[in-house]
């Protein structure tokens, strides 16, 4: 109860505080007030919903009580401290050490240890970097002076990322957690059904759709496997699907719905922090690479149910799309009003999420009038579902902090911008990029999307914007391989979640997943040197690209799904040249040249005769029978 509690707590706290409930008493608190209690109370939620076992059990409440007080002690006395800064007596640097220290095993027990253990290393450097050889000594700091600076000063745990967590991110938490609870999952999956399950390989259609839209509002990819893929998984065995291959669409498809707009899995808005930019903004150049993501998957998984004969499911057995459309307007008119609060009013992400939360559940009022105790028992599922999610993303965001302080106040990035344009003067950009995408997967590996962006852009975005890559591009590009952690083997999460669904081969899944997200592996080495396809170019630049992308990929999705494509050997190894080459050239060649021009024009016919003549015609499930 006491747990329920405390995770309920959170998404209240942040709801009144957007809502501006202290103006309605007319008290006035500094943001930085409002985050240390959050901080507080995500400490001790995060310690007592991962608990020790047996008696240790008291030691949780222990350090969770103590470092919850600390962190309210720095609320309580923010104000005054703004005017002592000199003073870093006892009183202060006593409750940071408590309050950090409970930060990093919530941190541990709730995100995994390669987070925890990250922000120790960090901690270390903050305190002893001053002794480290080379660029990377570090200029020294006082010990209390650097422990009270990541504690309490804006560019440390109460900082930019914690304040976006607690507003923006717990916004959209909110409104997930409200829609899931209505039955928004099972209305995407039915409305998906209907318009896609009679389709070639229909189930599978099914889940990209369902998987992309639950998928940009729930921010976790496993939470969206796990929601979508009881459902999609078992439908796609049933007509035909290997399990891993089941497995691996899920996977693919719940992960690219955090790169799908207009919610990105709430990181879109740490994106628009970092860059000082409108959310619109980055949204809009995301849009291009998410089409291109769920268009090559698509056309993957057609090919693949054409090549193996997997036909849809019987429309008897689908829900009628009339009947799909009439149930589905309590989830689209919550959406409609989280698209006009955000692109028409210009109202702040988190709270036209609040907003839409609020539209949801009054649509389900209206739906359940008769059933008051319905009406009612849904609204601490809500809350109690929303804190779950909202424990760790809070805690994320605190290590964020450790991350970032310590790079400011010790000269950390400007090292790492050395170390890493050493790279790119040996190996030229693209081993730059090679080496970020890398340190992006690596770091990614157990952590939330959130999380590893944070840590990854705040460490090596400087160094790839110093050597030429336009600031978003670079921050997508981040994005991008911190988000495919989630499929990479050897520890593919999303990959093994769906896995454990479909009863499929764990390593098998997770290579099946790579080969459906090539592009995702691809693409984003592209719109690092060609932003036109992040919408930052003339309209002809921007169709340029395009084409070429799309008669890359048609091909491609070709030579990846059909084993039997171009009948193998050098007609096969020719076609997988001419789809690398277009899609490298529109890297390399500037978008708007005549040589681009030309080449586009040329390329979309070229891959429709490839596809169409030259690769071998897959018989239909008629002639399979004959």
């Amino acid at each position: 109860m006491t747990r329920a509690f405390l995770s309920a707590s959170l998404p209240v706290l942040g709801i009144l505080w957007m809502l501006d409930a202290p103006g309605w008493f007319d008290l006035v608190f500094i943001t930085e007030q409002y985050l240390g209690v959050m901080i507080g109370l995500a400490t001790l939620a995060g310690l007592l919903t991962e608990p020790l076992r047996g008696r240790l059990v008291v030691l949780d409440w222990a350090l969770g009580l103590a470092a919850m007080a600390s962190w309210f002690w720095l609320s309580w006395n923010y104000e005054a401290w703004l005017l002592d800064a000199l003073n870093r007596g006892p009183e202060k640097w006593i409750p940071a050490i408590i309050g950090i220290a409970g930060v990093i095993e919530a941190t541990r027990r709730q995100c995994g240890n390669v987070l925890a253990v990250l922000g120790l290393i960090f901690l270390a450097y903050g305190f002893i970097g001053w002794l480290a050889p080379g660029i990377f000594e570090a200029a020294y700091m006082a010990p209390n002076r650097y422990i009270l600076y990541i504690y309490n000063d804006t560019n440390g745990i109460p900082g930019l990322v914690m304040n976006v967590g607690a507003t923006q991110i717990l916004g959209f938490i909110v409104f997930g957690a409200t829609l899931n609870a209505v039955g928004g999952s099972g209305i995407l999956t039915d409305l998906a059904m209907a318009t896609m399950g009679h389709r070639r390989g229909g189930p599978a259609k099914v889940a990209i759709i369902a998987s992309s839209l639950f998928g940009t509002l729930s921010g976790s990819t496993v939470a969206n496997v796990m929601s979508t893929g009881v459902v999609t998984i078992p439908m796609m065995k049933r007509t035909g699907f290997p399990p891993r291959y089941a497995a691996a669409i899920e996977a693919v498809a719940s992960n690219g719905g955090q790169i799908a707009p207009p919610v990105m899995g709430a990181t879109a808005f740490v994106i628009a922090e970092f860059l000082q930019v409108p959310y619109t903004e980055v949204v809009g150049a995301a849009l291009l690479p998410a089409v291109f993501y769920y268009y090559l998957l698509y056309r993957q998984v057609d090919r693949f149910a054409a090549a193996q004969g997997i036909e849809g499911v019987a429309r008897e057995e689908l829900p009628s799309l009339r009947d799909a459309l009439l149930k589905s307007w309590p989830l689209l008119a919550p959406l409609g009003v989280l698209i006009w609060f955000l692109f028409f009013l210009g109202y702040s992400p988190g709270k036209s999420a609040l907003y839409s939360a609020g539209a949801a559940y009054a649509l389900h009022v209206v739906r359940n009038l008769r059933n008051l105790r319905e009406v009612i028992a849904v609204i601490p599922f809500i809350l109690k579902g929303a804190g779950a999610t909202l424990i760790p993303i809070l805690l994320v965001c605190a290590i964020a902090g450790i991350v970032i302080g310590t790079i400011n106040v010790t000269g950390l990035g400007f090292a790492l911008t050395l170390a890493l344009g050493k790279i790119a003067a040996l190996g030229g950009v693209t081993a730059l990029l090679v080496a970020t995408a890398a340190i992006a997967i690596i770091l990614g590996v157990g952590m939330p999307t959130t999380g590893v962006y944070v840590i990854v852009s705040v460490l090596l975005a400087p160094a790839l914007v110093r050597h030429g890559i336009p600031m978003m591009s670079a921050h997508l590009f981040i994005f991008y391989f911190g988000l495919l952690s989630m499929l990479t083997p050897p520890v593919a999460v999303a990959s093994y979640s769906a896995a454990s669904i479909a009863q499929s081969n764990m390593w098998q899944t997770g290579v099946t997943g790579v080969r459906l997200a090539i592009v995702a592996y691809l693409l984003p080495f592209v719109f690092a040197f060609n932003p036109a396809l992040l919408m930052q170019g003339t309209w002809l630049e921007i169709a340029v690209s395009c084409l070429t992308i799309a008669a890359s990929g048609h091909v491609l999705a070709e030579i990846l799904a059909n084993k039997r494509a171009f009948g193998g050997g050098a007609m096969r190894w020719g076609a997988l040249a001419f789809s690398l080459i277009v899609g490298a050239s529109t890297a390399v060649l500037a978008p708007g040249s005549v040589p681009a021009i030309i080449l586009a024009l040329a390329s979309v016919p070229a891959a429709y005769l490839l596809t169409r003549f030259v690769a071998p015609a897959i018989p239909t499930a008629k002639e399979r029978t004959s």
